[in-house]
This record gives structure tokens, C-alpha cells and sequence, in this order.
């Protein structure tokens, strides 16, 4: 039985998350069994865009699955000589429960799945969120920055329930939790610690890469500076492309 592996993103007009994600697919390549035939071994693991792409997901699963698998799966299903042979294990690299990864995804799966026919098994995995072990690579960067208050600032989600998910990890870490696109605001946050009597606050970025998104926030946290001169405001790092990341990506794919 052969696999291949597309790790899925949101899709960014910024080039820098397409750049990071084409580092972690690198790093989740070093992951596979040594027996893979290392000519193809490139062709195994391949990043898809949800959003921003000039391609539907839909057709970028299709696609992938062709080069990955060569031509020779073509068909092969209906003889009843290799059905069932090839699986494409596709990885949300989202943080949220939202609607993009119980909806959205899903049914761009299901019509690739269709297209594809049973020659390639098609297999949707558990987002990255929802791994356990997410939770010490951000304790990490917590460890690494000296503050009195974080925040653990996300995107946030329309979709009832999905930042439960946020407020638990933040909760885990001694952290209060704040969203980008939703209450309670990085703001409202600021000034319920300032309120507390913390004078250094520090907010880590619940993103996967550097983007926009977080050029905004750091944005945001120098008009804060203006606003309580007298806090210590520290931003840390998105996750980014790591070695340790890639570990957590690969162990989805066995789930």
C-alpha cells in the first residue's frame, strides 16, 4: 500500500506562509519510512491551499494525487488489480475547530473523492489544533520570554464552540485568552491586566506562520505602547516551520 501526504493551510496573499509551509513539508518528508523509494520521495508530501489559491481545493487534491501517484493508478480500480492501493492522507494545519475544517474542507474532500474514484483512498486526518502535544511547543515560547501576563491571542471562528478550544489552552498555559476577528478583543485584554496591576505583558500569537495577520497584531501592540506607556508590552513568535512541528504533523498522519 502506498501514501502520499498534502498538508492542508488556510491560503495567504502574503508569500511568506507558502514559503514556511514548503519548509514544513520538507521537514515532514525527512519523516518517512526509510523503504520509500527516495527518487519520489519529493513527490510524497505536498502543501494545498484552501483559500487564495488560483485552484479549488477540491482540484489541488486531484492533482497532487496524480503526480504523487504517477498515471499508473489510472483505471487500475476497475480490474480489481490494485483498488483501495493508494491512500492520500491529507493534514488540516489549522488551530480551530472553525468552520473552514468541519465544513469547508470536508466537502472539498468529498468531490475530490468523487473525481479520484476508489483508486485512491482519500483519508481527512485530525486538524493540528487538536493534537496534545501542541500545547509544549507553546509552553516553550512562554519559557523562553520573561512576563507577569500573556496573552494568547487566536483568530477566532464563527462557528459556536470553536474557541473553547482557545480558552482551555490558554487556561492550561496561565494565560487569558484574546481573538484577532472577535471578543474579547487583544484591547479589552490589555486593559483587564493593566486593571489587575501587571506592568509586563506579553502576547503570544496563536498563528501557524508570519503573515499579515501578524504584521497587523504587531501593529496593534505599538499603538497599545502609546496607549499604557507605562506597560512592557513583549510579542513572541508563531509557531513557524520546526522540526518539532513536523513531528506533531506526522503523527497525525497515524491517527
Amino acid at each position: 500500500m502506498s501514501s502520499a501526504y498534502l498538508l492542508l493551510s488556510h491560503g495567504s496573499r502574503d508569500r511568506r506562509p507558502e514559503i514556511a509551509m514548503q519548509q514544513l513539508a520538507k521537514l515532514v518528508c525527512q519523516k518517512l519510512p526509510k523503504n520509500h523509494n527516495s527518487s519520489n520521495s519529493e513527490h510524497l508530501v505536498g502543501i494545498a491551499a484552501l483559500e487564495m489559491s488560483p485552484q479549488p481545493l477540491h482540484e489541488q487534491i486531484q492533482q497532487f494525487a496524480k503526480r504523487a501517484f504517477g498515471d499508473a493508478w489510472v483505471g487500475l480500480g476497475r480490474s480489481g488489480v490494485s483498488q483501495n492501493q493508494n491512500r492520500l492522507k491529507i493534514v488540516p494545519l489549522f488551530l480551530l475547530p472553525g468552520v473552514h475544517v468541519m465544513t469547508d474542507i470536508p466537502a472539498e474532500v468529498a468531490l475530490a473523492q468523487q473525481a479520484l474514484g476508489q483508486d485512491i483512498i482519500i483519508e481527512l486526518q485530525p486538524y493540528l489544533g487538536s493534537h496534545p502535544n501542541l500545547e509544549k511547543l507553546l509552553a516553550k515560547q512562554i519559557a523562553a520570554i520573561k512576563a507577569e501576563a500573556w496573552i494568547l491571542l487566536a483568530h477566532g471562528s464563527r462557528r459556536p464552540g470553536s474557541q473553547e478550544t482557545v480558552s482551555a489552552m490558554a487556561a492550561s498555559l496561565g494565560s487569558v485568552a484574546a481573538y484577532w476577528a472577535g471578543p474579547p478583543s487583544l484591547e479589552s485584554r490589555v486593559k483587564e491586566l493593566v486593571a489587575a496591576g501587571d506592568r509586563e505583558i506579553a502576547i503570544l500569537p496563536y498563528f501557524l506562520f508570519a503573515g499579515g495577520i501578524t504584521d497587523a497584531i504587531a501593529a496593534s501592540i505599538e499603538e497599545l505602547k502609546l496607549q499604557f506607556s507605562a506597560v512592557n508590552f513583549q510579542l513572541a513568535e508563531p509557531l513557524g516551520a520546526s522540526a518539532e512541528l513536523a513531528e506533531l504533523i506526522w503523527d497525525l498522519t497515524d491517527r
